[in-house]
């Protein structure tokens, strides 16, 4: 038995085909709108590199592309790896009810006292 996925392939397609006129448009609006900096660590990029430098939504939210880049910022690929990277390490996280105690062992508590027996 087998089922007629022409119609799923369709959609899947036009999904994508939409994701990638949607990238390049922001992206290409991103690139006139901002000078070609990271906002994270300042390296600055040229014709020739601007290939490692990525539009990070601020928000997350990468369907939310207002037209004055107010959601974007450029980042150069590793800064951009970063920053979702802390969203995904903190993820699942949260302070809520969940306070640690800090540490309470101190190793130099007594270094003054240690140091005078030494004398």
């Amino acid at each position: 038995m087998t089922k007629d996925t022409s119609k799923l392939d369709k959609i899947v397609l036009q999904a994508r085909l939409n994701a990638e006129k949607r990238a390049k448009g922001y992206r290409e609006q991103a690139l006139k709108l901002f000078p070609w900096v990271c906002g994270r660590c300042a390296r600055a990029f040229d014709h020739k590199t601007v290939q490692l430098l990525e539009v990070h939504h601020k928000n997350n939210n990468h369907d939310d592309n207002p037209a004055d880049g107010s959601n974007w910022e450029l980042l150069c690929t590793y800064c951009h790896e970063n920053e979702h990277a802390k969203v995904r390490d903190a993820a699942g996280r949260s302070d809520h009810g969940n306070t640690m105690t800090g540490a309470t062992f101190n190793p130099f508590a007594d270094l003054k006292e240690r140091l005078k027996n030494k004398s």
